[in-house]
């Protein structure tokens, strides 16, 4: 669905990106260029691209760059993907080494095409990280692996010290945002896992596609209800005119207000501004929860 002019809202003021001094921009740059690495902040456009590859930080994306699913708000690539590098593992946990990371984030494609969704490589990743940089605390961003609870139990048994899965939007739009997901699907896997182990659990939300505030309370509280103890809240924007239109622009005042209610409704920790997305100052999980 290619979206005519008509259709764009100019962007705010608050939503202009700052540039930032790139003093280790091109460090991080050149690692992960030198591993044939993937990032999330590339390959999903990141509007904190700068901001965080400035700071020495990055969240890889492991099982290469091609998604099988083909979601309405996501830039990633889909299509058929190639099969799993056997050595992408450890390329991942030697440049956390070489890059400094103290708080590593790993997230992947999806990749419905394999019998175990990616479990066993994103098994081995966390691994490889663990025993390469020992002093680096792992965050991962999953797949819902179908709701295949032995593919998630295949990760978390790993014990990275936090898990995420993002719900993305509110249930009324689930189908026309995710395509392929389901919202209870999704609430399902942050629930095995928050029951399952000890792990710190964690999701997120876009706002701007057409929600309503009782629809994000009610997402807020469903979240709650699984026992998700952080949540992300940003502003969805529109990575191409193929992609969904943004239906408003949200105020960072409201923003604000969101991170107060969310707060008071029970999460430990909350990030709720425009720019925020799921591994956004990531770091600061570890230090609150």
């Amino acid at each position: 669905m290619k979206v005519s002019a008509d259709q764009y809202l100019r962007k705010p003021e608050w939503l202009r990106v700052k540039l930032t001094k790139a003093q280790d921009y091109g460090h991080v740059k050149g690692v992960l260029e030198a591993s044939y690495l993937h990032t999330i902040c590339e390959s999903g456009a990141c509007p904190n691209k700068a901001e965080c590859w400035s700071a020495g930080t990055a969240t890889f994306m492991i099982l290469g760059d091609i998604c099988t699913r083909n979601c309405r708000f996501c830039n990633v690539k889909t299509g058929r993907p190639l099969p799993p590098d056997p050595n992408e593992p450890l390329r991942v946990a030697e440049a956390v080494k070489s890059m400094g990371v103290k708080h590593c984030v790993i997230t992947s494609v999806d990749r419905d095409d394999l019998t175990d969704g990616g479990a066993s490589v994103w098994a081995e990743t966390i691994r490889n990280v663990r025993t390469i940089a020992p002093e680096t605390t792992i965050e991962i961003l999953i797949p819902d692996f179908k709701g295949n609870v032995a593919d998630i139990q295949t990760v978390i048994d790993e014990k990275p010290d936090v898990v995420g899965h993002n719900l993305e939007t509110v249930r009324r739009l689930t189908r026309e945002v995710r395509v392929f997901a389901d919202y209870d699907t999704s609430l399902d896997v942050l629930a095995y896992m928050a029951i399952s182990s000890n792990i710190t659990t964690k999701s997120g939300i876009m706002l701007g596609l057409g929600e309503t505030e009782n629809e994000i309370y009610e997402t807020m509280d469903d979240l709650i209800g699984v026992n998700c103890k952080v949540l992300t809240i940003g502003q969805y924007l529109q990575p191409t005119r193929n992609h969904l239109p943004v239906k408003n622009y949200v105020h960072p005042d409201d923003f604000d207000r969101y991170g107060i209610i969310a707060r008071d409704k029970g999460f430990q920790f909350v990030e709720s501004a425009p720019l925020v997305r799921s591994s956004y100052h990531a770091e600061r999980t570890i230090r609150k929860v």
